[in-house]
């Protein structure tokens, strides 16, 4: 049997979860996704500034720190924490391994999901399957008029190359751009020789790395059931899944651990961004969701089977990041009395003033009240923020976007003169003048499997 134990969910998710898996109890591997559109947007943005960076630094940090333990209990590491730059990554953990006292451990590098090129080439030919290129999003922006604009290009790769670094000897695993459900799929293809052509066993793989993607999310994370019966989540324990096979699993957590494993916290985590429940597409295989049966197998204990698959798709999605402009957010806190109402005017009126004096250079503009309705809106056909039965306090949050910088950065000036100029009661300001940030887009379309090429290194 081999247990498969999620380290993170996204880059920023609670640090203490990797150290927790390790140390809790026995597990063969541990799987960390790090990488989301947003994500890829910001490590793009980093490399960018600093050919060294564009990973997640945390990985480098939380699980290097373990890397002694990891070594002796010949735990195997899989993450997607290299972002767009998982050489550097290796590297890091590398120096990391040295400075805790590790040598020998082998770090497989995967890489070539960067495609920046061939969507460059691509975009010289047209979009549309005969060009190679076919926009996932109709009513976005035209590729012709983003490419100036490109600063990465990046393929979701699958877990074949993944379990060829297993299979040179990688304890630790460091990929770039890579399906989230690959991670976990590929120790199941390693440890049990899945045939390339068996379907079922990578659907089912593919649900157990989708179970365990999200983190604490298949384990009482973010339940919407009964959240309050979740025990201890002060230290809740991730998932991990059990195999005994290709064909059959259990999800569970470490049993000292908090946390809550059961049908109702699975099926949220099943039905997380999946589309089609009948062609849930990967570059590994399409799984077919309708298909899965869970099993009550005892407290915490719920088993998976049933799935059944089909051949992947010939096209990998591909996310590209291009410039997009600028933005500023700035908040100010409204005490009572009146609120609402003196958040809304004061939203109206440094919007008023920037407008005055940039004339027009806003593509666009918000103005929310936090607390007041700015989350839904009139949903009972009040206005949000009714003084009648508002709040005590509002947040004001006033928004803007640009390709010009400047207007952005004036607007935050205008912001925090609404302290003395504006409406009584302003707060909240201490912090200092909003600052115009830099905006990334996302792109994204279907490239060509065969178009791609994974390259597999293991660096020691």
């Amino acid at each position: 049997m081999i247990r498969i134990a999620a380290g993170s969910g996204f880059w920023g998710d609670w640090p203490q979860a990797p150290a927790l898996q390790v140390r809790s109890g026995p597990i063969d591997y541990l799987v960390l996704d790090y990488l989301a559109e947003v994500t890829t947007a910001i490590l793009d943005r980093l490399h960018r500034r600093d050919a060294a960076a564009g990973y997640a630094r945390d990985f480098v940090t939380d699980v290097g720190e373990l890397l002694p333990e990891i070594a002796d209990r010949g735990i195997r590491v899989i993450a997607s924490a290299g972002g767009v730059n998982p050489r550097g990554c290796a590297a890091a953990l590398l120096r990391k391994a040295r400075e805790v006292g590790v040598s020998g451990i082998g770090v497989g590098v995967v890489e070539g999901s960067d495609v920046l090129d061939l969507v460059r080439d691509g975009a010289r030919r047209g979009v549309g399957e005969s060009a190679g290129i076919v926009p996932l999003d109709p009513d976005g922006p035209a590729l012709a008029e983003i490419v100036p604009r490109l600063t990465s290009a990046h393929a979701y790769l699958g877990a074949d190359p993944i379990v060829e670094a297993l299979e040179l000897g990688a304890q630790v695993v460091v990929t770039g751009r890579t399906t989230d459900a690959s991670l976990a799929l590929a120790p199941i293809l390693h440890e049990f020789g899945v045939a390339p052509d068996d379907w079922d066993a990578r659907a089912l793989g593919t649900v157990v790395g989708h179970l365990l993607e999200c983190g604490a999310q298949a384990s009482g994370g973010n339940f919407l059931g009964d959240w309050r019966s979740v025990p201890d989540p002060a230290r809740i324990g991730f998932p991990i899944a059990e195999l005994s096979g290709p064909g059959r699993a259990v999800i569970t957590k470490h049993e000292s651990l908090g946390g809550l494993v059961n049908a109702a916290t699975v099926k949220e985590q099943l039905v997380y961004e999946i589309g089609d429940p009948r062609s849930y597409a990967t570059a590994d295989c399409i799984t077919d969701f309708t298909t899965i049966r869970l099993t009550d197998e005892g407290p915490d204990r719920v088993g998976i089977g049933g799935v059944r698959g089909k051949p992947p798709p010939t096209a990998l999605k591909v996310t590209c990041v291009y410039a997009a402009g600028w933005k500023v957010t700035g908040e100010l806190t409204y005490a009572w009395p009146e609120a609402p109402a003196k958040a809304r005017a004061a939203g109206r009126l440094v919007l008023d003033r920037a407008e005055a004096r940039v004339g027009g250079a806003f593509d666009e503009c918000a103005v929310e009240q936090v607390g007041a309705g700015a989350l839904f809106g009139a949903l009972d056909g009040r206005e949000a923020g009714d003084d009648a039965t508002g709040p005590d306090e509002v947040v004001l949050r006033v928004s803007a976007r640009s390709r010009d910088r400047s207007a952005c950065e004036w607007l935050g000036r205008e912001l925090v003169g609404l302290v003395l100029t504006g409406p009584p009661g302003a707060t909240g300001y201490a912090a200092g003048r909003p600052r115009a940030r830099e905006v990334s887009g996302i792109w994204s379309c279907l490239l060509p499997s065969a178009r791609v090429r994974p390259r597999v290194e293991v660096l020691d």
